[in-house]
């Protein structure tokens, strides 16, 4: 993101605010809202290479979308169906969709984005689709290779672009049959987003839209100055006051935990020549003692400033999520575990052994990241109580790229999507990216995982999933090989404007920024 020097931000914004020397809904433009984010899309407003993954494209539709609970519910489509094998699709779209243009949006279009996507070498996962066969104007099918009931989330995820109006330009001139359109993008600055007059649903309740793209600290100001309707900010601000607006906390699934390492240094390395394995976090005991014997709530106070939840798994609250996962502080348990395991306290040091190897690991983040630095001290400081010593050390992604094999990292994860369980934890991702560089591998998992993907109805699959936590006998969370050891979801906030309502909000997933605006189409003044 662009910084920009503060004298030009607030220009940009006394040009966006056309009254703005009020904190009050009243003198301000009602049709008008103005907000803060701290990020642009990286790839702009391209659904084909991920604009819209987290939150809404909203530029654009999709087949299907998700509600705030999660449920999957139709927007362009106003079918679907599965075969019996789980390998075709069936999708019936609407004949009323139109384009910004007054264009009719068709099959063909959603078949072009889909084969574009498929290809786009970007975060947009459509290995599993084989095919795509239009049908007619308004019906298409998806040929899958394998059954994956975790299709449909990828659907959820996917706006729709015109094939007439797709080129190069695209990402910054953007067409689609969304609520939104966009009017004027200026990179590293702000975009601005008119309403699509041709929209099929209800009509947003804002003729304009001005999306700024500035760090937490300047929205801030903007905010204390009365010239954004809605800014972004974190736990530091959010003991501050401002007139005229309300702070809002919003829950998230977007997480932080602890990748260790469950092979032991045996002298491995990656194809890339990066070396494998930690002889202290391969041992079970470990992994289980640091989640059952570190504070989650504490954490919570001392560093997200009581803005957050306690994250026992990947996907806490999810509809394929365990509550099995969830485990109670136990400082006393989590030190007979290592008894138990033969980790003896070395009476001088105060630190664990076993068989002459001392209970010490490195913990790495990334330096320009507040929050994962001092989760990760409060983590050691934590571990410490335990007889575990942990370095903690700041670095950059080129330099965990090298190390997440042997060392622990602070990562962060969260989606609207259980296609992220199969990727933390099936043995086909061990040491894939930044999925599982702790190299866990469960032939159990991998049966879990499996069924929950090709499972043909959605109710099997959500057993499937839960099971990848705990099973009654095994699973990855706490009660089970613990190869994460899961920390916050740390909550997402915002300072609003009072009287303006952002709607039913859905679980944040990973990203505080866009998933706000997922549901801009229902904000509203309701009141002045």
């Amino acid at each position: 993101m662009k910084r920009l020097a503060l004298l030009l931000v607030c220009a940009l914004l006394l040009t966006a605010c056309s009254s703005a020397s009020s904190t009050t809904t009243t003198d301000r433009d009602p049709s008008q809202l103005v907000i803060a984010l701290t990020s642009e899309p990286e790839v702009g407003f391209d659904p084909c290479v991920g604009w819209g993954r987290y939150g809404s494209p909203l530029i654009q539709s999709t087949l299907v979308t998700l509600d705030a609970n999660m449920d999957v519910v139709y927007d362009l489509a106003t079918d679907y169906a599965i075969s019996d094998d789980g390998l075709t699709w069936t999708f019936t779209i609407r004949d009323d969709a139109l384009l910004s243009t007054g264009e009719p949006l068709t099959a063909q279009d959603v078949a072009f984005t889909y084969e574009t996507a498929k290809t786009s070498g970007s975060v947009v996962d459509l290995t599993v689709l084989e095919q795509v066969n239009v049908l007619s104007d308004t019906q298409l099918e998806f040929i899958l290779s394998t059954p994956q009931i975790t299709f449909i989330y990828t659907v959820a995820q996917t706006g729709i672009v015109p094939e007439a109006y797709y080129d190069d330009d695209y990402y910054k001139n953007p067409i689609g049959s969304g609520a939104f359109t966009l009017l004027q993008w200026d990179q590293g600055q702000q975009a601005i987003l008119g309403v699509n007059p041709y929209y099929y649903g209800d009509t947003p309740n804002f003729e304009q839209v001005t999306i700024l793209f500035m760090t937490e600290e300047t929205a801030f100001l903007a905010a204390q100055k009365g010239l954004v309707d809605v800014a972004i900010t974190n736990a530091n601000y959010a003991d501050q006051t401002i007139d005229g607006m309300s702070l809002l906390s919003l829950d998230s699934i977007d997480n932080r935990g602890l990748t260790l390492p469950v092979l032991p240094d045996e002298g491995t390395t990656t194809p890339e020549g990066y070396p494998i394995g930690n002889n202290v976090t391969s041992d079970v005991a470990i992994r289980q003692a640091l989640s059952y014997g570190i504070d989650r709530e504490q954490l919570i106070v001392d560093c997200l400033n009581g803005y957050g939840a306690p994250a026992y798994s990947e996907c806490d609250g999810m509809p394929w999520g365990n509550d099995m996962a969830v485990v109670d502080y136990d400082f006393d348990y989590a030190c007979q575990l290592l008894d138990d395991a033969g980790w003896v306290t070395n009476p001088t040091t105060g630190l664990r052994e076993k068989d002459g190897t001392v209970a010490e690991f490195t913990l790495l983040y990334t330096l320009d990241d507040a929050v994962r630095q001092a989760l990760c001290y409060a983590v050691s400081l934590e571990a410490e109580k335990l007889g575990i010593a942990i370095t903690v050390e700041g670095t950059s992604w080129d330099d965990i790229d090298t190390r997440m094999f042997s060392c622990a990292v602070l990562m962060g994860w969260g989606a609207q999507n259980p296609l992220e369980t199969y990727y933390l934890y099936h043995s086909d991702n061990m040491g894939v990216d930044y999925y599982n560089p702790e190299n866990y591998s469960s032939a159990t998992t991998d049966a879990h995982l499996t069924a929950a993907m090709s499972a043909t109805d959605y109710e099997s699959s959500m057993d499937a999933f839960q099971a990848v936590q705990w099973d009654g006998t095994t699973g990855v969370s706490t009660l089970g090989e613990t190869p994460w050891v899961w920390l916050v979801n740390v909550d997402h906030l915002f300072f609003v404007r009072d009287g303006l309502s952002l709607g039913n909000q859905k679980i944040h997933p990973h990203g505080h920024a866009w998933p706000v605006v997922g549901n801009l189409a229902d904000w509203e003044w309701v009141s002045d």
